[in-house]
């Protein structure tokens, strides 16, 4: 049993007499108490979450960017006429972006890297069922379902832009390269285009705001702020995306190459 203070004759807590060590007054042992306060504060320091920049300024552009010229397509669709002109132009833009994100996906920060979201079946089973390992950092980009759900719209939006390229409505808007296959390949195309390719989409933009939707209210997770200013509250020791000049630079100039390789394909046709 811990004995009492010879200070002040407190005895020692109920708690340490049952545990049976040893007791010490802080009027008795002041640095010991100092010692611990540091030690807890340490503690709460290297608990502490601290802005992580997650999405760099490229990514962060893509994305919105993409989400708008995708909205702006499918409303032009619909239109017609005369929107059918700028619906073309926006399907040059959008595989525009397309062609960067496959790049920046290779030379992007570390968070827009295809290599920080493709995972392995067992990560994703693990994840499913609730299993995740601590140093997986799901919660920092883009989760194992995430990565499903980018990796399926950017290969929809691809299906939809190339096959666009080669319809041909029969009416008053065609393709830039439909003179490259047969009738019957370009009619394929075109229904693609204009009714399962263009719902697939909706759908699936769809499932996104309901997931977006679903994890601010039920698991208190705001995934929109962060693709917004593009950092993150997160422990230390979580990797950051590089986001200086030189890398703003580095995707000015892939969208550039992108836009002329776009410009040249498009050209093809003429």
């Amino acid at each position: 049993m811990g004995s009492a203070c010879s200070a002040c004759r407190n005895p020692p807590p109920p708690s340490v007499r049952s545990a049976n060590r040893g007791y010490s007054c802080p009027r008795e042992n002041p640095k010991r108490v100092i010692v611990a306060s540091l030690d807890d504060r340490r503690t709460n320091v290297s608990d502490a979450l601290l802005p992580v920049r997650v999405w760099d300024l490229p990514t962060r552009l893509f994305h919105w960017v993409l989400a708008g010229c995708v909205i702006f397509s499918i409303a032009s669709g619909y239109i017609g006429g005369n929107a059918m002109v700028w619906h073309l132009r926006s399907g040059y833009a959008i595989l525009t972006l397309l062609a960067f994100r496959l790049l920046w996906g290779l030379v992007g920060g570390h968070w827009s890297r295809f290599a920080s979201f493709i995972y392995p079946p067992q990560t994703v089973l693990r994840y499913l069922r609730g299993e995740s390992r601590s140093d997986e950092h799901h919660d920092v980009g883009h989760s194992p379902l995430g990565s499903l759900s980018v990796f399926g719209l950017l290969v929809l939006l691809a299906a939809q832009v190339g096959s666009g390229l080669f319809a041909d409505d029969e009416i008053s808007t065609t393709g830039p390269l439909v003179k490259f296959v047969s009738g019957a390949t370009s009619s394929l195309l075109t229904k693609w285009h204009s009714v399962f390719g263009q719902r697939l989409i909706v759908v699936l933009a769809l499932l996104n705001v309901a997931a977006i939707t679903f994890y601010l209210f039920a698991r208190k997770r705001n995934l929109v702020r962060p693709m917004i200013v593009g950092d993150k509250p997160l422990p230390a020791g979580v990797p950051a995306s590089a986001d200086h000049w030189r890398v703003r630079s580095l995707a000015a100039l892939l969208l550039a190459l992108c836009a002329g390789g776009v410009a040249w394909l498009v050209s093809l046709g003429s």
